[in-house]
């Protein structure tokens, strides 16, 4: 940091000839460089943000409906991949162990909402059984997640899709 130096005068602009121009340090702060530092670190921060996101990779189904607001703890997601696996965050689990498994986390949790991510080639039935296994398991709240856009079963305007160019 540095710091500037002024110089003591007279009062009123005017200037006595005898005396000396004695300078004395300025005691002040030069924020500039905190600054600085700060929107570096909100850049940072802003860029890295997204890239935390958990997830497994999977082929959502889009349909109309809007996103769900977030709250403070970190939302519990099972994903139901192409194949069939299921996987708890990012840990893989098998089926026989998905009850066992959710109850622990359930005891942990103080939110009892779980996000649930199937692909869409995952049949109905697989995706129901899963879904029962989180009820089991302790999770009351089920949320299905899915992109949005999609195909809207009535005439109205699709919330959060482009409208068509051809109408």
């Amino acid at each position: 940091m540095a710091a500037s130096v002024i110089k003591k005068g007279g009062s009123g602009g005017r200037r006595r000839r005898n005396s000396r121009g004695r300078a004395q340090p300025m005691a002040e702060i030069n924020v500039t460089p905190f600054v600085d530092v700060m929107l570096v670190l909100l850049i940072i921060f802003m860029v890295a943000a997204p890239l935390l996101t958990v997830g497994v990779p999977v082929e959502l189904p889009k349909t109309a409906a809007t996103a769900l607001p977030s709250d403070n703890e970190e939302p519990l997601t099972v994903t139901v991949e192409a194949d069939g696996t299921v996987t708890i965050m990012t840990t893989e689990v098998a089926r026989e162990e998905l009850v066992g498994r959710l109850r622990a986390i359930a005891a942990e949790r103080s939110d009892d909402r779980v996000y649930l991510r199937a692909d869409g080639a995952v049949s109905y039935r697989d995706v129901a059984e899963v879904m029962g296994a989180l009820n089991a398991g302790g999770f009351a709240s089920i949320g299905l997640v899915t992109d949005i856009g999609g195909p809207a079963l009535d005439d109205g305007p699709r919330l959060g899709a482009p409208e068509s160019e051809g109408n």
